[in-house]
């Protein structure tokens, strides 16, 4: 079996939501803005480092989605969004603090690592460069709001950063985030993932997997106000037994009903 990051990240986040995304086949709708704008993002950036025009390809991959019905929040818009996208690509190059060479090569790196039996860790890695002129692992973010750079040190405790850092063996690693506001920032942070953090990754990927293939499926509740993980989870409406809600953000797999004959294992 084929595991990677979100599976991990799915599954010690609530075992229930796990088996609904990837044993029944239930998927979120793509209606989120922000997470479609990041995509159409990243393509624009890989056009940059291919010296296309990167303004011209957020248009097109954005464009895609212009007369679809999308969850849009803090008050933006398609054409806001645009306009931030464009900002932060002209930005980026005039500061021009990353470098990539070799683009077709170090641009969305594939990483297979082997694991127990006949499992394997994939991993797609943003790029490989250089930051202010230090080679680096880099991750590309498009968010709303900036991130938190204090306590000192808080970024090497990045989950996803430090997965990326033991599939790839590579300590030094760094986030680029682009930040949509009324005024747009990049944000360039870096940090160094140690031994001990990438073996103890490692460690939980061995335990996590042979928790999933022992079928330990247990929900992790997480209605507890104000902090309720699960109001906002796009499983709920499964939770709860509720078609509506599953229709609103749900979508089903072709084929995911051969699966069903795990409800008799837990039920």
């Amino acid at each position: 079996m084929i595991y990677s990051y979100t599976q991990i990240s799915q599954y010690l986040a609530c075992p229930r939501r796990y088996r609904h995304r990837y044993l029944d086949g239930w998927q979120e709708k793509d209606t989120r803005a922000a997470m479609l704008f990041g995509r159409a993002f990243e393509r624009a950036l890989a056009a940059f480092f291919l010296r296309q025009d990167a303004a011209a390809a957020l248009f097109q991959e954005w464009k895609l989605y212009q007369d679809q019905k999308l969850e849009y929040s803090h008050g933006d818009t398609w054409d806001r969004m645009l306009e931030q996208g464009i900002q932060l690509l002209d930005r980026f190059c005039q500061e021009d603090r990353v470098r990539i060479r070799q683009a077709r090569r170090n641009l969305q790196i594939k990483f297979v690592r082997p694991l127990s039996g006949q499992n394997e860790f994939v991993a797609y890695i943003d790029a490989i460069g250089r930051l202010n002129c230090r080679d680096c692992l880099l991750e590309w973010k498009t968010t709303s709001a900036r991130y938190p750079t204090e306590p000192d040190g808080l970024l090497a405790l990045d989950p996803q950063l430090v997965c990326y850092s033991w599939i790839s063996g590579i300590s030094e690693v760094a986030q680029v985030a682009f930040v949509r506001k009324r005024l747009v920032e990049i944000q360039y942070l870096r940090t160094t993932i140690t031994d001990e953090q990438r073996r103890e990754f490692g460690q939980l990927v061995e335990v996590t997997t042979r928790q999933i293939e022992s079928a330990q499926f247990l929900p992790h509740s997480g209605i507890r106000f104000p902090q309720n993980p699960c109001s906002s989870c796009p499983y709920i409406g499964l939770c709860l037994g509720s078609h509506e809600l599953v229709e609103a953000a749900l979508i089903r797999q072709q084929g995911a009903e051969s699966l069903d004959w795990l409800d008799e294992l837990h039920y």
